[in-house]
């Protein structure tokens, strides 16, 4: 039906004038036939079966307009009743993003952390010790300080955590900032042309589109002229998609205007597009809960699902309100159910793999800890029942409670000083100083989790166009006649001819913007003819200048592109005749030609064997390159009278052949050699993308992702796969996706084409799921599109594009690569391990000063009822050493080392058995020196002091203990340099100046210490030491460097060794 028997139709419905214009009847919004539910199905069907299923189910798409009480002439009404109407109905072009946690959110999540709820826990028996001390009127009871100053650590690390988080999330708004921006769109609304904001736009809305406009809501095409879109942000394809009424009518958000105009029919909007489906499976969006409605129980009750993409996602610019009472789609859309809710639930929660690891890790040391306490109590206690009333009979008195409690107490001590305290400030301060790090290298860090997670990954999923490649056509080879070139091309005196045909024989909407901040030359218009105009760049011609001389209005002639032409026709008056230029599919417009013109600007006939030829040395091998040929060609028809242009095959018969061009979508030139990176750091990546499998495979091979040398019939063929081949190998005779088919197919799998968003999501969920390798995936996924969102917010750790990624993209990912660089991921890599690795240190240097502290603690208790290392002074360990300690190991840069072995995995042990080796060593070492000056000391340093239980001499500090408590700080000073060592390295020393914080932080703890002990006095209950304690302490402290390498020479071929293989 013709759009002016559209107009007849609608007078038919009513001819009630208003201010000269037809207007439809107003129908009550309840009597409305077409439901939100009804809409969103029908643009969830491909493109071109989309006007079929119009036809059949309204009758034709001028019927459902009228259904949808809108005109294709006149738009809608523009009162104020059919306006809000229409909101109520299908709801706002309104997305309500969720807002950002305000850093009293982040505080409250910070709190929450398993870790630091031990050390909260830790902080109450502390402070109820020393409570009990005052109460029992103890003088200068100082229990309390421990309690206090943990009460402090936590505060640190959590206001810091909280910080950094705020200030990532503060960054991220500044780099989207520009959604925030009016968008305007041109709509017909009362017959009258009127821009509104995107915000505004409704169900039944007419847009006019133009060339440059977003497509800001999902709909159909009412009229084209030429209509042509760019579609690589949803669909991961280069090419552009060609619109019209005849075919192919499904327009969807984000999408981008490259070529001509049109009028567009609004049908789903906000939280019913696509796009809205998409942000809701994400949990980006914050819905109201509608009236009776059941909230789940917990997160990991929460079924999460994934809408069923055609590749029909599109983003709209994120928007602030949500439309009041909006109905939206029901979600039977969403029929993929995520197999496994704990990873998003972690996700959700900001745990990583790591993170994890580090929450079992202290758990388990403070279920030791609460045995080795209760132990030590119980010991004590059986120990003064056994000699009060076995064997001195004495009778019960009630002081007894007393000595009870303080058996007690001592215990308490001994759990809280078994709970790494600066293990959550190190991970914290890590963390931080890297994030800083990172974005120095183009990665903004959403989510700090992130950051370690990376050091864990095995596996990345990569979206090719714009991601592996530039998003921008290019002519990377060129036959004139001769040789095929590649770049750098060079000018010559016969390219005059050539250029003209390639700057008249295109459309003039396509143009090469040169960039304002000397970046790369922007793109407008065909990609494939902007990448021919980028030749005439590269070669010193100015297509501008053959412009103007040769204006649109003087062609005689235009065939334009259609599917069925596949080329591009343009004719030009000349003296004496006219020319013609042709360009388009190489084999097609070389069967037109009969001549054929060389380097050297001669021209001969083209045989019927030559062009075979041609067609196989140059049109097939560029061909194989996955290149996309075009051919451009001309002729001259001389004579005064004017050719019959409705004959187009006898205007296009008989050309001269001036060139071939091979133009792709070429790889970035940083992404080989960072896929190599990753290759020998054991990381496998793996191409996921919408493009066809010739195309895909090509990549992968100049990526290096493939041999060069790959070859489907004589190599294993699931290396590369189309979405078709894969979803028939991973599904049961049901349609159901079967773990076991997958786990058959992810290992060898290199190359999935034609995939979809699910397609994608399916992938991505089954290898984190799979247990087929030892250590478990940890997956990494990249993407700039729309279609990318929900395997970014599946993945282990997302990765979107700063520059070409979609907002929605960047919304689901974890980490944004501000400079679309493949190589930012590499840093990535090693700035994870890194993280790792500093952590494990701290983890080394931290448990061995508590291995040491607890054995000693426990002996000590056991045999003499007291502990020589005290409150304060184990204060000044646990945290002001320890923070410091943890400053100097995150501090350490990461090294090209690094990438030169293989990542841990999911379920690699944080403690690797060396180590183990090296806690449990110098643990030991400590122990016994610490109780060799315990015991046998005031013999060698003939000092004797009275031991009371808690006290000796009164009030005075004890020499003695002080002399303990420094060779144990200055041993822990010296373990700090071995500890920098966690894969059995020798020279412990390697790279110590390249980082000026770690020498720095050292000497400022021997400094402190050293005023500490002599200078601190009762405060800190330590007494000044002599210079022969002080040299026996230090040369205790240099001994642990030797003891060091000791242990190195320890085979570690135990049976639990066997999994660091990946070491």
């Amino acid at each position: 039906m013709s759009l002016s028997r559209g107009r007849d139709f609608f007078k038919g419905l009513s001819r009630t004038p208003k201010g000269g214009y037809d207007v439809l009847i107003n129908i009550p919004s309840r009597d409305v036939a077409v439901p939100a539910d009804e809409l969103c199905t029908l643009l969830k069907a491909p493109g071109p079966e989309v006007r079929p299923i119009i036809e059949e189910d309204y009758g034709s798409v001028l019927h459902l307009c009228a259904q949808l009480q809108t005109s294709p002439i006149d738009g809608i009404p523009a009162d104020a009743d059919d306006v809000s109407g229409r909101a109520r109905l299908y709801g706002a072009n309104v997305i309500p993003v969720q807002k950002p946690k305000t850093f009293l959110k982040l505080v409250g999540v910070a709190l929450k952390e398993p870790t630091l709820i031990i050390l909260e826990i830790a902080a109450v028996l502390s402070l109820c010790v020393g409570i009990w001390s005052t109460v029992r009127g103890e003088e200068g009871a100082s229990d309390w300080i421990e309690g206090v100053a943990i009460v402090v650590g936590v505060a640190v690390i959590v206001l810091v955590s909280a910080a950094t988080d705020y200030s990532k999330e503060r960054q991220f708004q500044a780099l989207q900032s520009k959604v925030n921006e009016e968008h305007l769109i041109a709509v017909i609304r009362n017959g009258l042309a009127v821009s509104i904001p995107v915000q505004h736009l409704l169900v039944g809305d007419v847009c006019q589109l133009k060339y440059g406009d977003i497509i800001p809501a999902d709909g159909i095409v009412l009229q084209s002229q030429e209509l042509v879109l760019d579609e690589s942000s949803l669909t991961g394809e280069s090419d552009p998609a060609r619109k019209d009424v005849s075919h192919d009518i499904k327009l969807l958000s984000g999408t981008h205007v490259v070529e001509g105009s049109g009028k567009m029919l609004v049908l789903a909007v906000g939280l019913n597009s696509q796009t809205g489906r998409i942000y809701r499976m994400l949990g980006l969006v914050k819905e109201k809960k509608k009236e009776g409605e059941k909230q789940p129980k917990s997160k990991g009750d929460l079924s999460r699902g994934m809408a069923t993409l055609y590749g029909s996602i599109g983003p709209v610019a994120p928007l602030q309100d949500s439309g009041e009472g909006a109905p939206h789609s029901s979600n039977e859309d969403l029929t993929i159910q995520s197999r496994d809710s704990d990873d998003i639930e972690r996700k959700q929660t900001n745990h990583s793999v790591f993170q994890e690891k580090l929450n079992v890790m202290a758990y388990r040391i403070g279920l030791l800890g609460f045995v080795c306490a209760s132990a030590t109590s119980l010991i004590i206690i059986v120990r003064f029942c056994a000699n009060n009333y076995g064997i001195l009979k004495q009778p019960w008195r009630t002081t007894d409670i007393s000595i009870m409690m303080d058996a007690i107490v001592v215990g308490i001590t001994i759990l809280v000083s078994a709970i790494p305290e600066g293990l959550p400030l190190a991970v914290t301060l890590t963390l931080a100083f890297c994030a800083k790090k990172m974005m120095a290298d183009k990665n903004l860090v959403r989510h700090l989790y992130a950051c370690e997670t990376m050091g864990c990954a095995t596996t990345i999923c990569s979206d090719k166009t714009g991601t592996l490649t530039t998003n921008r056509m290019t002519v990377t080879q060129c036959w004139l006649g001769g040789d095929i070139f590649s770049p750098p091309f060079q000018a010559r005196v016969e390219d005059d001819l050539l250029c003209d045909a390639i700057a008249i024989n295109s459309s003039y909407t396509s143009e090469i913007i040169p960039s304002s901040q000397g970046g790369m030359a922007e793109q407008r218009g065909n990609k494939t003819e902007c990448a021919l105009l980028q030749y005439l760049a590269s070669i010193g011609r100015y297509y501008r200048a053959i412009r103007a001389a040769h204006p649109e209005e003087s062609f005689a002639k235009v065939y334009t592109f259609n599917s069925s032409r596949k080329s591009m026709t343009t004719v030009i008056a000349i003296p004496g005749g006219w020319r013609v230029f042709c360009k388009g599919a190489a084999e097609i417009v070389l069967a037109k030609c009969s001549s054929i013109r060389d380097e050297g600007g001669h021209v001969a006939d083209l045989s019927t064997e030559e062009a075979e030829r041609i067609v196989e040395r140059v049109i097939n091998q560029m061909a194989d390159n996955g290149l996309r040929t075009i051919c451009v060609a001309y002729k001259d028809i001389m004579g005064q009278s004017e050719p019959n242009f409705a004959d187009e095959a006898t205007v296009t018969a008989g050309l001269c052949s001036l060139a071939i061009f091979g133009i792709e979508d070429p790889v970035r030139p940083e992404v080989p050699q960072a896929i190599w990176q990753c290759q020998q750091a054991g990381v496998t990546v793996r191409i996921i993308t919408g493009d066809n499998v010739n195309t895909a495979r090509s990549i992968a091979r100049k990526c290096g992702i493939l041999p060069r040398q790959y070859d489907d019939v004589h190599r294993d063929k699931d290396m590369v796969m189309d979405s078709r081949k894969f979803n028939r190998f991973i599904t049961d005779d049901s349609g159901k996706i079967r773990q076991d088919k997958l786990d058959l197919i992810w290992p060898r799998l290199r190359v999935l084409a034609r995939s979809t968003p699910k397609d994608k999501f399916t992938l991505v969920e089954g290898i984190i799921n799979s247990k087929v390798s030892k250590h478990r995936e940890v997956v990494a996924v990249t993407g700039d599109g729309t279609n990318d969102a929900p395997a970014l917010k599946k993945a282990d750790v997302g990765f979107a594009m700063g520059m070409a990624g979609t907002d929605v993209a960047k919304e689901a990912s974890d980490i944004i690569i501000t400079d679309d660089n493949f190589s930012s991921i590499v840093k990535a890599i090693m700035w994870g391990r890194n993280i790792y690795d500093n952590v494990a240190k701290f983890l080394q240097f931290q448990l061995t000063v508590n291995v040491a502290a607890l054995s000693v603690a426990i002996i000590a208790a056991c045999s003499i009822g007291d502990t020589p290392l005290k409150a304060v002074p184990m204060l000044w360990v646990n945290m002001i050493q320890d923070t410091l300690g943890s400053l100097a190991l995150a501090t350490e840069p990461p090294g090209q080392a690094l990438l030169e072995r293989k990542p841990y995995g999911r379920n690699k042990r944080l403690i690797s058995s060396i180590m183990a080796r090296n806690i449990v060593g110098q643990g030991v070492y400590q122990s016994v020196v610490l109780l060799c000056l315990l015991f046998a000391g005031p013999r060698y340093f003939n000092v004797y002091e009275e031991r009371i239980v808690g006290q000796v001499n009164g009030e005075v500090p004890s020499q003695m203990y002080t002399l303990v408590f420094n060779a144990l700080v200055l041993m822990t000073s010296f373990n700090l340099i071995n500890s920098r060592c966690i894969h059995n390295e020798a020279n412990v020393f390697q790279g110590l100046l390249t980082n000026w914080y770690f020498p720095l932080l050292w000497l400022s703890m021997v400094i402190i210490q050293v005023i500490i002990v002599q200078v601190g006095g009762v405060a800190f209950s330590t007494a000044p030491l002599t210079a022969k304690m002080w040299g026996v302490s230090l040369l205790f402290g240099v001994g642990s460097l030797a003891w060091y390498q000791l242990l190195r020479v320890i085979p570690m071929r135990w049976p639990w060794a066997k999994s660091d293989r990946r070491e």
